[in-house]
């Protein structure tokens, strides 16, 4: 595997891993007392709060952040732009998406936002290189 792949598959798994890290922290609660709720996840999930809450808007912010960061993968690799190049955007992107989680689970959202940017500049740079 290339890395441009292995990031890819690093920016498919973040956000189930994020979340995953939130339900973990909240296991030891009983499902009387708020804990996670198989029968009802999405209900569940919308009534978080605190860094859990912010950990599941990291998730979908990061299912949202792959179609356009995949697909300038594939178009970057398809019209045979230098792989060197590219798998250092998606190293950037990886790294971005991994600051932009901290950034959003420690509650700094300027900072956030901001390297929200450099993860869609550097997906849109990636488009470009088709």
């Amino acid at each position: 595997m290339t890395i441009t792949q292995w990031c890819v598959l690093a920016a498919c798994l973040m956000p189930i891993l994020i979340m995953g890290a939130a339900k973990a922290s909240l296991s030891r609660i009983s499902r009387r007392e708020g804990g996670y709720d198989n029968a009802d996840p999405r209900g569940w999930e919308a009534k978080l709060t605190g860094w859990q809450g912010r950990a599941y808007s990291a998730q979908n912010n990061g299912f949202e952040a792959l179609p356009l960061f995949i697909a300038g993968v594939l178009f970057a690799q398809m019209a045979g732009a230098d792989q060197g190049r590219i798998d250092a955007l998606a190293l950037v992107f990886t790294a971005a998406r991994i600051a932009y989680t901290w950034a959003y689970l420690a509650d700094k959202a300027t900072l956030r936002s901001l390297i929200w940017a450099v993860g869609l500049a550097v997906s849109i740079a990636l488009l470009a290189l088709g």
